[in-house]
């Protein structure tokens, strides 16, 4: 089994639709998620999420990935080295 790492996964959707089905996702995964924050920025038509997670880097990698390839929705991770 691989080493956990800590990492930050954020989020920026272009469209509100998409919140259900990024919820799914990070519902999907709840056990490694440690908190997540939700900013709308109603001026310019985003929204940003960032959500912590404490889960191996495969895991980080799907959790990522399945999110950003949902239509209007752009997913980038930040891991620790340690």
């Amino acid at each position: 089994m691989t080493e956990n790492r800590i990492a930050v996964i954020s989020i920026i959707a272009a469209e509100r639709s998409q919140s259900a089905k990024i919820n799914a996702v990070l519902s999907e995964f709840g056990d490694y998620v440690l908190g997540r924050m939700g900013i709308p920025y109603k001026d310019k038509s985003v929204y940003i999420i960032s959500v912590a997670v404490d889960a191996p880097a495969e895991v980080i990698n799907t959790i990522t990935g399945k999110i950003g390839q949902l239509e209007g929705v752009t997913a980038k991770t930040l891991m620790s080295k340690f």
